[in-house]
């Protein structure tokens, strides 16, 4: 009894812990006051205030459009390195392949960054493209990180189903091209859904590697919130972290619900 009670309290402040300042800043958002962290009664000013804010607007829809195309590149290449990896058993450099698509998920975002800006930097002096550093580049760099964690879910789901559907359908005549669309892509497709919105969030909270891959023409929405944050705490920078806290966590939600186990035969 005593045991149940000191884990009940553990996870009670952990909560406490974790959520608190995020709470904090979503309630007073809606604070009238001037003052970032005093309440003056409910409004909703500063979301006015925020959508009339040109700079943050063009941030956030640029950061969406990066964050679409990201997680839509990201699915087909972590899809593809996914199915590899579950699918054709053992090859040669698997393992290096293997250690080379989950190396976003382990190095750290600095060493990301830094890494992917020297590539891009090569290339233009080798090829001339891509011509500076902008919202392709950090499009392309997101969609690398992205492409990491749907690798991983896309794996992690095929490694649940039976092979032996796939191995059914070409039996009877289906040809691997139409075994794929009719049995494993129906099977995988809320894995690709999660790893879409995972890849999405990611590009959208990001701001490490934007800050090394970007220029002028790339301000993310996460880049203009740190600019924002150097003049002094405002108001709409709360308005601003709770429509992002909402989002995300939206999309969260999402992800959970599709990963969910479902019953054998859904």
């Amino acid at each position: 009894m005593r045991r149940g009670r000191f884990t009940g309290a553990a996870m009670a402040a952990g909560f406490v812990f974790l959520w608190l300042p995020i709470l904090l800043l979503v309630g007073y958002a809606f604070s009238a006051d001037r003052i970032p962290f005093q309440w003056g009664g409910f409004s909703l000013r500063w979301f006015a205030a925020l959508a009339g804010n040109e700079r943050i607007v063009e941030a956030a829809g640029l950061s969406l459009r990066i964050a679409a195309g990201a997680a839509t590149l990201a699915v087909l290449l972590g899809g593809a390195a996914g199915w590899a990896l579950a699918r054709f058993g053992r090859f040669r450099g698997r393992a290096l392949f293997g250690m080379l698509i989950g190396a976003p998920l382990v190095l750290p975002e600095v060493v990301t960054g830094l890494s992917l800006l020297l590539v891009f930097v090569a290339l233009e002096g080798a090829t001339g493209w891509p011509q500076g550093r902008g919202a392709l580049t950090v499009l392309l760099a997101h969609a690398t990180l992205g492409a990491a964690f749907v690798a991983v879910v896309v794996q992690a789901r095929l490694a649940e189903t039976d092979r032996s559907l796939e191995e059914a359908a070409m039996d009877l005549g289906a040809t691997p091209f139409t075994a794929f669309r009719t049995i494993t892509l129906p099977l995988i497709a809320p894995a690709l859904g999660a790893g879409w919105l995972l890849a999405f969030t990611l590009s959208l909270d990001d701001v490490v590697i934007a800050s090394f891959v970007s220029g002028p023409a790339g301000t993310t929405l996460p880049m203009a919130l740190f600019a924002m944050l150097r003049r002094g705490l405002t108001p709409e920078v709360n308005a601003l972290g709770a429509v992002v806290v909402l989002g995300v966590g939206a999309m969260l939600a999402l992800a959970t619900l599709l990963l969910r186990p479902r019953p054998r035969g859904e």
